[in-house]
């Protein structure tokens, strides 16, 4: 630049000048010549870091506003008060007051009152800049109601004014300054509104249809008056115009099915101008075939094919992904949006591409079949230059692709994952799980690429999900486990991750004893025991201590390694060291530990929970007796259990959200029925009922959303049944204290109640649990049982909270009868050779009876069929089509007792609403052959 050029130009000048000067001077002078060429060295530097510095100015990104002060601002906003007002100033300093709120910047109601008050004085200015700019300012400011009224009057002229610019302006500030202060003076300017719908200026008209979707949250009676105007303003031929009245036309019906039905079965008979509405109508056509359940509307799902056919992309587009996320959608209903989808990935636009790849993606996890046409297109997509289009095509590829392509798809990723993120990585590593376990045959190729990456460079969230991918594949394929073993082996040696390293150590000491060379894992885990950190170093200890339980012809080297750590500098690390080689000394004795041997304990589940166990621990400190503490002696109370079946919801909860919508995953209810069985057991109060026999489904005694949800759970002992209640309390104002179900035994005289755990506290959204134990009399008791919620309520302010000074009152809540079925004395227990284990119980206790079930399908009547009986299906009989005409079930169970029933169940469909059914069952007792006979009936 002349700067830089000056310089260097003063700088040559002065060299020739120096060259000169040395020149005429006789014999010159050696210090002279060497100072000017110095000087000459320092003036080129000089020019050189100019130049460096310049540029790098052009780099950075320049912000008026990085060092800009509150104070300093509204100290500048004095200048509103001006006589003669600068606009391009007022401009400057509304501009700074923008930014400042834009950056979450608070100012205080005195600060807000006095800009507010400035900026009324400002819009007497005429100058049109400024005057925008006020509208944005006065939007932001939020003020007060008291403010809100010189708002009105202020802006109530320029919503009469004869610039339409000012009057959309003015109607879309005032909307939203009134749907957020005081809603109630939109009466005032009702009058401007109603006009403005049907205005000739699409930007005026489009403003009042904008401010009536906001006023209609805050005061929907007044907009419903609107109805006439805005059905007006739905023909108009602006897209803009016509878009926000079709929405605002919604916001007003929509309380009404019937009237949002006619509204959407007149317009799609009816072409849009605007293909913004047109999309909008779209989603309102897909949410009403939701709403309409198993009958689809085909004039609707018609229109919906119909607007793939549209001459917008974004059309297009809204009309595929509607029909591929409707429920229940047939794979030869997906196969037009397919098609559109396809053509989307070949288009130059990435916008249209990603769009296209990222909804085939989520295809792909309900129906992967009806995307595989699409695979040669998206291999096409994988060197695109738009990553997150890359990593997609990458993904649904792998979701989608046969067994013969994986070797080239890896070929193609290996390339691939050098050049992308973490997050994109992680994704591809997710899908890749997915491949394994699609195609466990694969598992030596992608375990493979899977040990290559996880070697190389990346964060802790990205080598966890590698590693989690490994353990789930060694988990599901077991020819997997010992090659996916020493690829972990190998990846603990320079894991700079301590969580991974604890975790591959865990599963090596549970995987590695029962791998064909177990010592091989050795030299890996105490090679940690050297190396890590304290808590590396004791996770590796337990591993240890675990092949030494396992594997007898081990254990004296393990001992022997065991004991180098027994002066570890950790406290852990030493205290893990001196208990496991004394363990593994007494091992050959016979020794035991809290009453069970050191395999049980060590290497199986505990049969409690820890935070059980640690309680039970405390309360023996606290008052030891000559008895040593066994494990047998634990129990569990009541609310320990309610909490650890909290935390088991929020997991559930949790892991549907991970799982995504296509997941099948369970409803985040309670424990599973199993576990919650077994830890009751447990408690004080049901010690003495003895193993769990089998537990049966949730069975609902009250509708979903009524005042009080109830769901009942039936757990089978020898001689007991007890009944899990899990209550919900839907009712914000109540909270509601000794709760319980009152059971009227009276039908069912095998059955006497023996005792009630109440629920202690059920407030309002947190689930809570009681219990009935019931002792079984005689023989197999079934019946119904009349149920009653009852319990103390209390009246409470959802705003504050409960108090304590309230007594409550008693009340109670009628339920639905409980039903005791044979089904639940029934365990399932399936049969690997049905044929040969029901010739071995023989014919002598046979019972053959007929039926005829009133079922629409065979498949309806074989499920309740079974539910009946609540036996297990065997040898994959159940598997049968829907069209199918005959089917025989074959269907083992265990009786209460220990006694093995078989039945076969012969289906024929007689008519399109009945179904006629042979029923054959044969036990080794002619009374239990009966009983589960008759259960049908």
């Amino acid at each position: 630049d002349e700067d830089g050029q000056r310089c260097f130009g003063g700088a040559a000048g002065t060299s020739v000048g120096l060259r000169s000067a040395a020149m005429a001077t006789t014999g010159g002078s050696s210090d002279l010549t060497a100072q000017g060429a110095q000087w000459l060295q320092g003036a080129k530097e000089a020019v050189m870091q100019m130049t460096k510095g310049e540029k790098k100015d052009e780099d950075e990104s320049y912000s008026p506003f990085q060092s800009l002060q509150k104070a300093a601002v509204l100290q500048e906003c004095r200048c509103f008060n001006d006589r003669e007002i600068n606009p391009r100033k007022c401009i400057s300093i509304l501009t700074k007051i923008l930014w400042l709120l834009a950056q979450g910047e608070k100012l205080t109601a005195l600060e807000t009152t006095e800009i507010f008050f400035g900026v009324t004085k400002l819009l007497m200015h005429k100058d049109q800049q400024l005057r925008r700019l006020l509208y944005l300012v006065l939007k932001e400011l939020k003020p007060s109601p008291e403010e809100v009224i010189i708002v009105c009057a202020t802006l109530t002229k320029d919503m009469n004014s004869k610039v339409d610019l000012n009057r959309a302006n003015a109607l879309r500030v005032l909307g939203a300054i009134i749907a957020r202060t005081d809603p109630t003076m939109l009466a005032q300017i009702e009058r401007h509104l109603k006009q403005a719908l049907v205005d000739k200026n699409c930007f005026v008209a489009a403003s009042a249809l904008v401010s009536g979707i906001h006023l209609m949250h805050v005061n929907p009676e007044v907009v419903r008056r609107w109805v006439n105007e805005v059905q007006t303003a739905l023909a108009s031929d602006n897209p803009s115009v016509q878009y926000h009245a079709l929405a605002l036309l919604h916001q007003i019906k929509r309380q009404d099915r019937l009237a949002v039905s006619k509204v959407v079965a007149s317009l799609t008979r009816t072409p849009l101008k605007s293909p913004l509405a047109h999309c909008l109508l779209i989603r309102f056509a897909k949410a009403m075939m939701e709403d309409g359940g198993s009958e689809r509307d085909r004039a609707l799902f018609d229109f919906l094919e119909a607007s793939l056919r549209h001459r917008s992309d974004m059309v297009i587009y809204e009309a595929a992904t509607a029909i591929c996320s409707l429920t229940s959608v047939a794979q030869r209903e997906l196969s037009p949006s397919i098609t559109v989808l396809q053509l989307f990935l070949c288009s130059p636009k990435p916008a249209c591409r990603f769009s296209a790849v990222r909804t085939l993606n989520k295809i792909a996890m309900a129906h992967p079949m009806a995307v595989t046409p699409c695979n040669m297109d998206m291999e096409g997509l994988i060197n695109d230059s738009n990553r997150s289009i890359a990593t997609l095509a990458i993904t649904t590829l792998l979701k989608t692709g046969s067994e013969s392509g994986v070797e080239r798809l890896m070929k193609q990723i290996t390339s691939f994952m050098s050049e992308i993120a973490d997050d994109f990585k992680i994704v591809v590593v997710d899908a890749i799980r997915a491949m394994c376990l699609k195609f466990p045959q694969k598992h030596r190729l992608l375990m493979t690429f899977l040990a290559n990456v996880l070697r190389e460079e990346g964060g802790f969230q990205y080598k966890k999900a590698i590693v989690d991918t490994l353990l789930s594949i060694i988990a599901r394929v077991p020819e997997a486990k010992e090659a996916g073993l020493s690829h972990l082996c190998e990846f603990i040696e320079d894991c700079e991750f301590t969580l991974l390293s604890t975790q591959i150590l865990y599963l090596l000491g549970v995987e590695g004893p029962s791998t064909q060379e177990p010592s091989k894992y050795i030299r890996f885990i105490y090679n940690r025991v050297v190396l890590e950190n304290a808590t590396v170093r004791a996770s590796a200890v337990s591993a240890l201590a675990k092949f030494g339980i396992s594997i007898a012809y081990l254990r004296p080297s393990i001992t022997v390694l065991l004991q180098r750590c027994l002066y570890d500098n950790d406290d852990e690390v030493r205290d893990r060291a001196i208990f496991f080689v004394t363990l593994l000394t007494g091992l050959d004795s016979g020794a035991t530990l809290a009453g069970k041997s050191a395999q049980s304990l060590l290497l199986e589940p505990l049969p409690v929970p820890l935070a059980a166990l640690e309680a039970s621990c405390r309360e023996y400190l606290a008052a030891p007796t000559e008895r040593p503490l066994s494990i047998d002696d634990v129990t569990i109370d009541a609310e320990m259990l309610a909490k650890m079946q909290k935390e088991a919801t929020s997991k559930a909860a949790a892991a549907s959200e991970d799982a995504g919508p296509a997941a099948d995953a369970p409803a985040p209810a309670m424990a599973a029925p199993a576990e919650e069985a077994d830890l009751l057991s447990r408690m004080p109060e049901f010690v003495h009922v003895g193993a769990r026999f089998t537990s049966s489904k949730r069975v609902p005694l009250s509708e979903v959303g009524t005042e009080y949800e109830v769901v009942c759970t039936k757990h089978l002992y020898a001689s007991h049944l007890i009944l899990a209640f899990q209550l919900n309390n839907t009712l914000e104002d109540q909270l509601l204290s000794s709760v319980t179900v009152a059971l009227d035994l009276a039908a069912v005289p095998g059955l006497a109640l023996e005792t009630h755990v109440p629920c202690a506290s059920l407030p309002f959204g947190q689930p809570g649990t009681a219990y009935a134990c019931l002792r079984r009399l005689e023989g197999v008791p079934v019946g119904t049982i009349p149920c009653t919620l009852k319990f103390v309520v209390k009246d409470v302010d959802p705003a504050t909270g409960p108090t304590d000074d309230e007594p409550g009152y008693e009340d109670e809540y009628q339920l639905e009868e409980l039903e005791v079925c044979a089904a639940d004395f029934m365990k399932r227990v399936a049969v690997l050779d049905f044929r040969a284990a029901w010739e071995s119980v023989g014919n002598g206790c046979e019972v053959v009876e007929t039926f005829s079930l009133s079922y629409n399908s065979i498949r309806q009547a074989m499920e309740a069929v079974i539910d009946f009986l609540g036996m297990s299906p065997c040898e994959n009989s159940a598997a049968a089509p829907d069209d199918v005409t005959k089917l025989t079930v074959l269907l083992s169970g265990v009786f209460l007792g220990g006694m093995q029933v078989f039945a076969i169940v012969n289906l024929r469909a007689d008519s399109n609403r009945a179904v006629g059914m042979r029923l054959t069952v044969r036990s080794s007792d002619m009374t239990v052959s009966q009983f589960v006979a008759s259960s049908v009936a």
